[in-house]
């Protein structure tokens, strides 16, 4: 089994482990009854609540059941239909209720078993109820599995953009079955290497270059592998910076800025998460080279890497900048009224600018910097 503590100096209570192993699914009444991290400890007969949507219920929900209660748990859980809607203040205020009803105290806890959003969905609930409960995460998408269920950030979205009401709350532990993704629908299993992209671009060149050796279908040990690179990386930038507040984490959001845009136009359908973040990492690097800061082989070999894993690479044609723009600028990473950007300067390097023109924007939105060029996946 491989493990990965996330050491939180600052908030040493809320430290965790993150453990990747087949199979854990099956044993997670036993894994978080020996859990203890500081904070409240998890016992026998604790009231624990499993929120899933009903894709992810269908495979694992009894199984995951049928764990906690042989630990002794007292179990409950919640159903919510699939999809980005969920992550609704009125979704919220429903489980609330729920919970109410079942007589859920401040010893509860809430696992989230599913992919992101029912991972940040869960994970604001447990800030918000009662002034904040435990929760342990549980992904079940390779999207979730490598960056959304690690480093505590949950939020819902507003109209007017993603995860723009949230909290930071760090889960009581992670756990990582990749056994469960054998059932995860091939357009979502290639969306979460729009992430795992995304971190060897930010931080690993050596898994930059993995990647680009490798092809799907991967090999269980290299999946594995893979996986936890991946989550090393953001364990060690959250690590350093777990509010978000020296700036550290925010390159964590390479891709994200015009990717988060890009959902919220699409009234969060459109686009799945990984690939609105590959249209975004594309806009970001077509930038980069507009500024100076990044070659065309950069560009190229981004551009290859995402195709290879199945992720789009050309903006939608017939886009309004404007629009784009606009939603811009609810963007969680404005400081002082300046808009920062995540841009490469190579494999494994980025910078953060607040000072990228407009007008530059408008150029790659609009298609009119030097095109791609056409590379096969």
């Amino acid at each position: 089994m491989k493990q990965i503590q996330i050491n939180l100096s600052r908030f040493k209570q809320n430290s965790y482990p993150i453990l990747i192993n087949p199979g854990l699914l099956s044993k997670i009444g036993l894994i978080i009854s020996r859990c203890s991290s500081g904070r409240r400890k998890l016992s026998e007969r604790q009231q624990v609540c499993i929120i899933t949507d009903r894709n992810v219920a269908r495979f694992y929900l009894t199984k995951a059941v049928r764990s906690l209660k042989q630990a002794g748990f007292s179990v409950r859980s919640i159903i919510c239909p699939a999809g980005e809607s969920q992550k609704s203040l009125r979704t919220v205020q429903k489980i609330y209720q729920q919970l109410l009803k079942y007589r859920f105290d401040r010893s509860a806890t809430l696992i989230a078993l599913g992919g992101g959003v029912i991972g940040d969905l869960t994970g604001f609930i447990a800030a918000t109820y009662l002034r904040g409960i435990n929760f342990i995460q549980m992904p079940t998408t390779l999207l979730a599995q490598v960056d959304a269920a690690i480093g505590g950030k949950t939020a819902v979205n507003l109209p007017e953009g993603k995860n723009l009401i949230g909290a930071f709350h760090q889960p009581r532990a992670v756990l990582i079955d990749p056994l469960v993704l054998k059932t995860l629908p091939q357009r979502q299993f290639k969306n979460g290497f729009a992430e795992i992209i995304k971190a060897a671009v930010i931080k690993d060149a050596r898994l930059f270059q993995i990647l680009e050796k490798s092809a799907l279908p991967l090999a269980l040990p290299v999946l594995i592998a893979i996986i936890a690179r991946t989550v090393l990386i953001k364990a060690r930038l959250v690590e350093k910076d777990e509010r978000e507040e020296r700036g550290l984490r925010t390159v964590l959001n390479y891709g994200h800025t015009v990717g988060h845009a890009l959902e919220a136009l699409g009234g969060f359908r459109r686009y799945q998460h990984g690939e609105a973040v590959s249209l975004g990492m594309t806009g970001a690097a077509q930038l980069a080279g507009r500024m100076n800061l990044v070659n065309p082989d950069f560009i190229k070999r981004q551009t290859a890497l995402l195709q290879k894993y199945g992720l789009p690479t050309e903006l939608p044609a017939g886009l309004k900048p404007d629009l784009i723009i606009k939603k811009l600028n609810y963007d969680k990473k404005i400081r002082y009224q300046k808009l920062r950007w995540v841009l490469p300067t190579g494999i494994g390097r980025v910078v953060v600018s607040d000072n990228v023109p407009v007008s530059f924007v408008k150029e790659v939105l609009l298609h009119k910097t030097a095109p791609l060029p056409k590379i096969l996946s």
